[in-house]
């Protein structure tokens, strides 16, 4: 009798067959385009021109010379890449069979899969609301299997007062020196102050945002009085789900939090990718890499 593959080789073979073997084939030369930020080594500076990123400012030298200064860099033959997962309690949220932790797990594993299939090296730093850890980045489909073991394994088994993200941002401000390509990957419930940090990390990274969410948050069924906990402090609070005024409040909060979330994105020119939990992924990876090849022409066009 064979040995048994572990949770994280079926989830794997999962992906393998349903996902990333089609994204393999549909993606094809855009590849380069879908990840746009790979490793760059520092080349030399030169005056700012028009249409030059703002995120390669070089302010040391701006300040001495006082005019814009930008940094250029040639392309490395690999990519480092690292993945930065909020593993909170609200990421339990979901149906039974799908939850925003699920996505997670996938999405991670599809990315890393197909960066690591072309040689390059891929890390982690898992949050769940108070302590990073860190995965160091390595190459494989071990390497693959590892993170996936990490999502899947790591339990929070104490409440968090509220997550705040900008720990995690900071964690890996310290942690990754070399430029590199990061995935904050999230439900980005947070306490504010975490934008500050994502500002920073632009600066020596290429950061694209993965949002996480189900469709049912922003809504509640109406039942009538109910006692609901919070699933990440624990606080217990007696509400009236049938009230007209909680329904439209409720949605009104959570549209409101989702548009701030993507005008802070927009802001720093970063790009920011939503995944439901019962999205088709190889069709939101598609249409997302289609959406930056558009972007990139248009950014071409605009230096020409």
């Amino acid at each position: 009798m064979g040995k048994q593959p572990t949770k994280a080789e079926r989830i794997l073979d999962r992906l393998d067959w349903k996902v990333i073997r089609r994204l393999d084939g549909l993606l094809q030369g855009d590849y380069r385009t879908f990840f746009q930020g790979f490793g760059l080594d520092f080349a030399d500076i030169r005056e700012y021109q028009y249409g030059d990123d703002v995120r390669t400012l070089d302010w040391n030298v701006t300040a001495r010379m006082a005019t814009p200064y930008v940094r250029r860099y040639h392309e490395d033959r690999d990519i480092t890449a690292w993945f930065l997962v909020d593993l909170s309690p609200s990421v339990e949220y979901g149906s039974p069979n799908r939850r925003k932790r699920d996505i997670l797990t996938d999405c991670t594993a599809v990315l890393a899969r197909l960066l690591t299939r072309r040689g390059n090296k891929v890390g982690a730093i898992l949050f769940d609301g108070s302590v990073p850890i860190l995965r160091p980045p390595g190459v494989g489909r071990k390497q693959v299997l590892t993170l996936i073991q990490d999502i899947e394994e790591y339990s929070v088994e104490r409440r968090v007062p509220e997550t705040d993200l900008s720990i995690l941002l900071e964690a890996a401000s310290m942690v990754i020196r070399r430029r590199s390509l990061l995935f904050i990957l999230s439900d980005f419930y947070s306490v504010p102050g975490w934008e500050r940090v994502l500002g920073q990390l632009t600066l020596k990274n290429e950061v694209t945002g993965i949002r996480v969410y189900d469709p049912e948050e922003g809504s509640f069924p109406p039942v009538g009085i109910v006692w609901v906990e919070d699933a990440e402090t624990g606080q217990q609070f007696l509400l009236d789900s049938s009230s007209r005024n909680f329904q439209k409040n409720l949605a009104r909060l959570e549209v409101e939090r989702v548009g701030k979330l993507e005008r802070t994105f927009r802001s720093w020119g970063l790009d920011l990718l939503s995944l439901s939990t019962d999205a088709d992924l190889v069709r939101e990876l598609l249409r997302f890499s289609g959406y930056r090849k558009l972007r990139a022409s248009h950014a071409a066009r605009r230096k020409a």
